[in-house]
């Protein structure tokens, strides 16, 4: 998973978003599959993007050569690979770029699967959560994949839900060890590439408990004890992969991930358009992070109100394995969104180092994102069924 070239991109090829939904929409809905070896499974043609998706989609001003330079000279510092390095037993964090214990940092994280529904609320141990991905699932419903290295204290996390093939996708961009309660029948083929920890196989009575405060299957969840018997006897290495230099750019202490260009705007409160919880994030300047919202009040984890430093809004085509509800969503295709951190937004295009790659964003210049350092939530929006982000 080691990241490609970083170099300025033209930025013609990646732009013209509009044609990339409609030529999206039109395109096979599963994308590439795993590997050689994976399952023939049911691949789904995308359905159709809605006219309204495709005329939201943003539209990126191309900068002239001089335009580019004069924002080159203003583009903020961001930490090398080459930079991370211990300092007394602390070193900066793949996943927020902020200092953190080193025996937390350099140990892979893991990616939990965690429930979005009512019954299952307050979701255990999602505050400590470096990175979130929030994706849309059957009937409207959300589910969380929390990427999490801070839970070593942590003796209950989740609850825990099943897996869907994106979210595979999802925790290979971070060389995390995957949690999950289950799989649906079409994200089974893709376990066999991640190292992960299954709730219904293997070691999952190991990893995974009951509690009786709730009922099945808003109920099952995992520990940190739990999680370290499982890897253990499962035989996984908690080492990052040798190449592994991390998913994001951060900005360098003392600086910030200013935006640039003429598409930079507020962004004080940002609803991504899940229709079932209705989620929004509402901008503090005080401490400069984004709170969220849900089901008409605040997102509560078991530790607070859920708040981060950075969202990414991202959208891909879709459509739904035949004759189910299960959805197939096409992270892989080169897609469009924003970002947006510090009361700002830019847009952004999404584009994938290979199948099992990270996402890479740029901005209106080819230039790779650089994030401030905190907390990212990551919506993921098809293209096919969902109403625009509404960012104001």
């Amino acid at each position: 998973m080691k990241k490609g070239s970083r170099s300025k991109k033209t930025v013609c090829r990646k732009i013209m978003l509009g044609s990339l939904l409609c030529i999206a929409a039109l395109c096979a809905g599963c994308g590439k599959k795993a590997s050689e070896e994976a399952v023939q499974t049911q691949v789904p043609t995308i359905q159709e993007t809605t006219t309204q998706a495709a005329a939201s989609a943003p539209k990126i001003l191309i900068q002239s050569d001089e335009e580019k330079k004069e924002d080159a000279k203003e583009l903020p510092e961001y930490i090398l690979p080459e930079e991370r390095e211990e300092k007394d037993g602390m070193i900066r964090s793949f996943l927020t770029g902020q200092m953190v214990p080193a025996e937390q940092a350099d140990r892979r994280p893991i990616a939990i699967m965690m429930s979005n529904d009512k019954e299952a609320r307050p979701q255990y141990g999602i505050n400590r959560a470096g990175v979130v991905y929030e994706a849309p699932v059957e009937a409207n419903m959300n589910r969380y994949m929390a990427v999490i290295e801070d839970y070593d204290d942590l003796d209950r996390i989740g609850s825990v839900r099943s897996c869907r093939t994106y979210y595979t996708y999802f925790a290979r961009e971070f060389d995390a060890i995957y949690a999950h309660f289950g799989q649906s029948t079409f994200a089974k083929p893709y376990l066999k590439f991640i190292d992960n920890i299954n709730g219904i196989e293997g070691q999952g009575s190991t990893a995974y408990f009951r509690s009786k405060d709730k009922k099945s299957p808003h109920n099952a969840y995992a520990s940190f004890a739990g999680i370290q018997r499982a890897i253990e006897k499962l035989g996984y290495s908690q080492e990052y992969d040798a190449d592994y230099d991390g998913h994001f750019r951060f900005a360098k202490e003392g600086t910030e991930a200013v935006m640039h260009g003429a598409d930079v705007r507020d962004a004080y409160k940002v609803t991504p358009g899940y229709k079932l919880n209705n989620p929004w994030f509402e901008y503090h300047e005080d401490d400069g992070l984004y709170y969220r919202f849900q089901y008409g009040g605040p997102h509560m984890g078991d530790e607070g109100q859920i708040a981060v430093k950075n969202i990414i809004i991202q959208y891909c085509p879709a459509a739904y394995y035949a004759s189910t509800e299960y959805r197939n969503i096409n992270v892989q295709a080169d897609t469009w969104g924003y970002y947006i951190s510090n009361g700002k937004v830019e847009d952004i295009t999404c584009e994938k180092d290979g199948e099992f790659g990270v996402t890479h964003y740029y901005d209106a210049s080819g230039n790779e994102i650089t994030l401030n350092p905190g907390k990212t939530w990551i919506c993921i929006c098809t293209t096919n069924d969902m109403q625009p982000a509404k960012i104001e």
